[in-house]
């Protein structure tokens, strides 16, 4: 269940707290040059007009998660992709024997999960945060959104994640 709350210091967002699962999203309401400067140094966000950077900005939601979360499980449906705003995270996948084997990691800058915002598809990987991560998630339904407001800006996303 998500509690809306409005932190005094955070002034025109809004936090969206996911209790028991620790995790905190926060919706992007206000754009700042330097969140628009770190996402256009992303090859995701890169070749973007600044109104398609702000249309796509005003989609993500900021989500918060401690140190050991998963934050997407090898197997479930995926519906979403993440920017890595600050943090460390750890990919693996489970072998048929069912043992772990470690992919990758993944820090500031880097995102995931974008192939399933083309392809309906499960999660290929398992992702848990090392540290308390801070990630900035862009779901379908938005994505699908931009396409019906800026088909520009759509295509643009599509040809970076090909």
């Amino acid at each position: 269940m998500l509690a809306l709350m409005r932190p005094a210091a955070r002034g025109a967002s809004r936090l969206l707290a996911a209790h028991g699962h620790g995790r905190y999203a926060r919706a992007m309401t206000v754009s700042t040059p330097d969140l628009k400067a770190f996402l256009l140094a992303t090859p995701f966000f890169g070749g973007l007009t600044d109104a398609g950077l702000d249309l796509l900005v005003s989609m993500l939601v900021e989500c918060s998660f401690d140190a050991g979360a998963t934050i997407v499980a090898e197997g479930e449906p995926g519906r979403s992709m993440f920017i890595v705003k600050s943090g460390r995270l750890a990919v693996s996948k489970r072998a048929s024997s069912g043992n772990v084997i470690p992919i990758s990691i993944l820090e500031r800058g880097d995102f995931f999960g974008e192939m399933t915002l083309i392809e309906m598809q499960n999660r290929s990987a398992t992702v848990v945060a090392e540290s308390t991560t801070v990630l900035y998630e862009l779901t379908a339904q938005k994505l699908y959104a931009c396409y019906k407001t800026d088909i520009h800006a759509y295509v643009i996303v599509l040809q970076n994640i090909n």
